[in-house]
């Protein structure tokens, strides 16, 4: 029983499907931000249902820790094989299986990325809302319960995951939810298995609802002197129930990378990015009254478009906001995080984290999904330079507190991965246990993406 006998079991079974070359290996060691490389001792490429379980099943037996992979581009160190093992990448699980358009919904595996999805759906006039702004897998945005820019109007992936195809650690396969848009049967196992990033499961289908395209869509641009005006317009929008599809904050900072990686040139003050989804009358109502609220609060230059060019040109920069924000120290390595908190304390919580950072040696930016109260900070330092690391960590730890005390939480779409857990006491208290309990149950031998989430023996 042991991880080399998995792989020889493996490679007999799989065949061209499974790989340890150093290439692959590495491929699959690597992640978007400061944890070091770590290879898996092998890569798995399951096509079916029935090649995940074959995997596990032989996993199992030996005791060998298994990680899925998506497309790779969580921030947490979410799919880093932490004790070796076998990484599982589910990008030929990549079909749209079905979609049903009068109930709005659709089925796939969950290699299809969103950017898949939404192509596959564009004569349809339906659309998937959920954009974390990479083009991430489906499987992998489920399993982090991402969210992303438009999760002020449509919600996250918890709102838009309606059942799953599930491949327990013994191999076992179950279904969770249904296409009932509904139900009160047993307990929600669906939204147990979303945001559990692989811990307790391995996801090889899901129902996923839809949305109608909308009539008319405008997007709009608004500049502030500082960052309380803009946070304050944001606060008021969502208090006045404005249905706003999508608001976004950038600092000077971030506008700054954006000026030197795009060659753009905003004013170098703090922004808000914003689009309006619904009728041609109802978008035109959304901005003007955005705008008044803008103004109230010292905005100024509000500019709203409905040309679809200007709207891809805006969302493309936010989209690419993690390479702007490098190009603001070049050759840096950057840790990028996030919390979210509660509307109310928002002003609170960006005023104190940009004051904490400001008062730091090091270059930083922030910039969020503000209308739900999710904000993140990039902290830039010098690959290798040790004290520069520890400074950062410091800071990302009090951003964390800081959200906490607030009554937020230390991740509202990154996840947990292997960078957050030590704060997972102090958020959730006995209930940490309690998950533990439930990973313990599920998945005893503690095989599937260990080092993640939870603490288990």
């Amino acid at each position: 029983m042991s991880i080399d006998t998995a792989l020889s079991r493996l490679r007999k079974a799989l065949g061209d499907q499974f790989m340890t070359s150093d290439a692959v290996r590495t491929l699959h060691g690597q992640n978007e931000t400061y944890f070091p490389e770590i290879l898996p001792d092998g890569v798995a490429f399951p096509e079916s249902t029935d090649d995940v379980v074959k995997i596990v099943e032989i996993c199992a037996e030996e005791g060998c820790p298994i990680v899925p992979w998506g497309t790779g581009t969580s921030l947490e160190g979410n799919a880093l094989a932490v004790r070796g093992g076998v990484t599982l990448d589910m990008s030929k699980m990549d079909k749209v299986l079905d979609v049903h358009p009068q109930d709005l919904d659709a089925v796939v595996q969950p290699g299809v990325t969103r950017e898949a999805l939404n192509a596959h759906l564009r004569d349809t006039g339906l659309f998937f809302p959920v954009d974390p702004g990479a083009n991430a897998s489906l499987g992998g945005m489920a399993a982090t319960r991402a969210s992303g820019t438009t999760a002020v109007r449509y919600g996250t992936m918890r709102e838009n995951v309606m059942a799953l195809e599930v491949v327990l650690a013994d191999g076992r396969v179950i279904r969770t939810g249904s296409r009932a848009r509904k139900s009160a049967s047993g307990y929600d196992l669906t939204k147990l298995i979303v945001g559990s990033e692989g811990t307790l499961g391995i996801i090889t289908e899901l129902t996923l609802r839809l949305q109608g395209q909308p009539e008319a869509i405008s997007a709009a641009v608004c500049r502030f002197d500082g960052i309380d005006g803009a946070v304050n317009t944001v606060i008021e929008t969502i208090q006045m129930g404005v249905p706003i599809a999508r608001m976004e904050f950038l600092d000077k900072y971030m506008v700054k990378g954006f000026n030197i990686h795009f060659k753009t040139e905003m004013p170098e003050t703090p922004h808000l990015f914003l689009e309006f989804h619904g009728s041609d009358a109802g978008v035109r109502e959304q901005a003007e009254t955005v705008g008044e609220i803008a103004a109230s609060h010292g905005g100024r230059g509000f500019e709203w478009s409905t040309r679809p060019e200007d709207r891809k040109r805006l969302w493309d920069m936010r989209h690419n906001a993690y390479y702007a924000q490098k190009a603001l120290r070049p050759g840096c390595q950057a840790i990028s995080t996030d919390v979210c908190v509660p509307i109310s304390r928002l002003a609170e919580a960006v005023r104190e984290t940009e004051a904490d950072l400001a008062a730091s040696p090091l270059i930083y930016s922030l910039v969020g999904h503000v209308g739900d109260g999710n904000f993140h900070s990039a902290i830039l330092l010098e690959a290798g330079n040790e004290a520069e690391l520890q400074i950062a960590k410091d800071l990302t730890a009090r951003m964390y507190e800081r959200s906490l005390a607030l009554g937020g939480t230390v991740t509202g779409e990154h996840g947990v991965g292997m960078g957050k857990t030590r704060f997972m006491q102090a958020e959730h208290g006995a209930g940490w246990q309690v998950m533990g309990q439930i990973k313990q149950t599920l998945d005893p031998q503690n095989i599937l993406n260990p080092g993640k989430v939870v603490q288990v023996n």
